[in-house]
């Protein structure tokens, strides 16, 4: 999982900061105190070491930090070997709009992305495309019709083999 933030890091802070205690430097003050104050933040300052530690809990690799056109936080989630159900994917956990999408290519077939756009409730075109289309296409849940060509304006998108499996494994954990 990718969480991309356009506003790149404080001056103060560097990728190997980050990793270690450090304080808070909000870029919004103003913000970030009601933020704090009605408990969508538990405290200020902890976020990426609360990431790490909650990795390492799990498991999981340490989540990767870099900047590139903002700053960029990578979670990686387990590797699975395909056992009936699609790699890195729980059937019965997946996100509504991830469901939303797949069952809209299960009943028309073929969409173009600003239909898969319009299902999963994004309004950005370049974020949907960035964060929710790519990410659906390197799973392989959907894939494009025409292959060879992804940016053709007659590019469309289909269901992948994946992802009427695990269509078909949320079905059956509804029952």
């Amino acid at each position: 999982m990718e969480i991309w933030n356009p506003g790149g890091l404080p001056p103060s802070l560097t990728l190997e900061k980050l990793r270690h205690p450090h304080g808070s430097v909000p870029r919004n003050p103003l913000l970030a105190e009601p933020l704090y104050l009605t408990k969508y933040i538990e405290r200020m300052g902890t976020g990426t070491g609360d990431m790490i530690r909650r990795c390492r809990e799990v498991g999981l690799p340490e989540p990767e930090f870099s900047i590139s056109d903002g700053f960029k936080t990578t979670i990686w989630r387990k590797s699975s070997s395909m056992t009936g159900q699609v790699a890195g994917q729980v059937a019965g956990q997946v996100d509504p709009w991830v469901e939303r999408v797949l069952r809209a290519c299960e009943l028309k077939g073929e969409l173009k992305s600003i239909e898969l756009q319009e299902v999963a409730g994004i309004r950005h075109r370049e974020t949907f495309q960035r964060n929710y289309l790519d990410q659906l296409l390197r799973d392989e849940l959907i894939e494009r019709t025409i292959p060879d060509k992804p940016k053709s304006r007659l590019q469309k998108y289909r269901l992948s083999q994946k992802g009427k499996i695990l269509l078909e494994d949320l079905s059956k954990n509804k029952k």
